[in-house]
């Protein structure tokens, strides 16, 4: 009996000529996400409440990654335009600042709520945007969402607890500027805590994933929230230096790669605005030999790989003690083989589409990078890859020295590489040699060795045997050149006040 897949092709035969099953495995069906939201053609920026034309008149495509096809074009900001959204947000802000914090936290709530009524469609929108798998979108972004507005809406009334005989004051209109991997989640953590604290908000989210974001500024706008209490402009990073330019621009908040950052940096010395960070690495992951090697596995894949294991956040590095290193390539290689790539919104799917072409290509050169220095590919070959869009096959790189390129330089790839040492002192001298200090990863089955080694990372965060986790209560933020500032819980807060 012969199996078709969806095109018609033929896959698989239940039976052989002698009636056996064949070695061949079988496929999963396809489970494609039958939700469709609404996409107009032309979206606008958002400015004072309501949606308008750019002054600029200039339009940039949205492309779908896992097609490479052009989903709609949004506004591109120009000088004007962030003018008046900066001007918007400093008008409403005296008003916004002296409402009563039980009233702030309303809308909040009410924010958070809608978000979560929303969530099925701006998780479809959020994958057809960023080609995230509609399961980690659907699952786990749009509910920690919606927790992040809910959590600050709880700040609201208690800001004069908050920081020890100090009064806490909002400090004006807020900019924020977002590069990169996961914007809906980028944009909550930086707009909730500052709305709670009586801060108005200009927002540019990334240029090529703004969707998401232009539909939060529809339910800012269902859930009444003043007009110029938030303002959304799209477009590209200059639009994001005349936010950080503009003289009544009173705080920036920047996420996005480091290169990015210190231009961003540069723009606010000269303007006197205070500014906060949160950048890239080159992050490690380090595995004992007394660690569950399988759950380390799961928390790489989790972390390099697939859904919310953005490049940033991504533990790249893996630094594997010798005594294991064999198990865990091998182990690797196979658990990676397993991996499904495809249509994001199809929910079988573990490995969508890179997030734009620019982001291919910086991973091809990045391969070809390693295999030029003289390191092991691992790859597999057989796995078959969409016909359109930005789809990659999920690779790794061992026998990779601490001098190689690959192994130190800021890059946006999910290619992890495989390093070896013999003892913790080692694995703590190698993750620490590098100039950046995000995040780190450590698994090991010792506590106290756990403790010992998460104390002596340079490193803003570190998680012990589990993957990046991220929760609206607890802070999370960088040392050295991955910038500084905390997003998320009490320190989230400090960033938007006067003291």
């Amino acid at each position: 009996m012969a199996v078709t897949d969806d095109s018609g092709e033929r896959k698989h035969s239940a039976t052989n000529a002698n009636g056996a099953a064949p070695a061949a495995s079988w496929h999963d069906a396809p489970a494609l996400e039958t939700m469709r939201p609404e996409i107009a053609e032309r979206y606008g920026l958002f400015i004072n409440g309501r949606f308008v034309a750019p002054k600029s008149r200039r339009y940039l495509p949205a492309i779908n990654p896992s097609t490479g096809e052009m989903i709609c074009r949004i506004a591109e900001a120009g000088e004007k335009d962030v003018a008046a959204a900066v001007e918007a947000a400093k008008a409403a802000q005296p008003a916004w600042a002296r409402l009563k914090p039980q009233e702030r936290a309303r809308y909040l709530f009410r924010l958070s709520r809608r978000i979560e009524d929303r969530a099925r469609e701006l998780a479809v929108l959020d994958t057809i945007d960023t080609g995230i798998p509609i399961r980690e979108a659907r699952n786990e972004l749009l509910p920690l969402v919606a927790r992040h507005f809910f959590s600050y809406a709880g700040w609201c009334d208690k800001l004069k607890y908050a920081f020890a005989r100090r009064e806490a004051k909002p400090i004006g209109v807020c900019g924020a500027i977002i590069d990169g991997h996961l914007p809906l989640l980028m944009a909550a953590w930086k707009l909730a805590p500052a709305l709670a604290c009586g801060n108005t908000c200009v927002l540019r989210p990334p240029g090529d994933a703004a969707l998401t974001t232009l539909r939060l500024a529809e339910l800012c706008a269902e859930v009444d929230l003043p007009p110029g209490v938030v303002n959304i402009v799209t477009g590209s990073d200059e639009t994001g230096e005349w936010i950080a330019r503009h003289p009544k621009t009173d705080k920036v908040a920047f996420a996005g790669s480091t290169a990015a950052g210190k231009r961003i940096a540069e723009t606010c010395a000269e303007a006197g605005t205070p500014i906060a960070l949160s950048l890239g690495g080159r992050n490690p992951q380090i595995i004992f030999e007394d660690a569950s090697i399988d759950q380390a596995i799961e928390g790489i894949v989790r972390t390099c790989f697939r859904g919310l294991g953005p490049v940033a956040f991504a533990g790249s590095r893996l630094l594997v003690q010798e005594s294991i290193l064999e198990e865990v390539i091998a182990k690797l290689e196979d658990r990676m083989r397993t991996l499904r790539v495809g249509d994001p919104l199809d929910r079988n799917t573990d490995i969508g589409p890179l997030r734009s072409k620019d982001q291919l290509a910086e991973v091809e050169r990045f391969i070809e990078t390693g295999i030029a220095e003289g390191t092991k590919l691992h790859e597999d070959e057989e796995v078959s890859l969409p016909r359109k869009g930005y789809g990659r096959r999920p690779c790794f790189f061992s026998n990779v020295q601490p001098s190689h390129a690959i192994a130190r330089e800021e890059v946006d790839v999910p290619v992890p590489v495989v390093m070896s040492f013999r003892t913790p002192t080692e694995a703590v001298a190698r993750a620490n040699n590098t100039p950046f200090g995000l995040a780190a990863c450590v698994w090991t089955d010792k506590g106290s060795k756990m403790f010992e080694i998460a104390r002596r990372l340079k490193a803003g965060t570190v998680w012990c045997n589990a993957p990046p986790r991220f929760d609206p209560t607890s802070p999370f933020g960088g040392c050295r050149e991955s910038g500084f500032g905390r997003d998320g819980g009490l320190q989230g807060l400090r960033e938007y006040v006067s003291l």
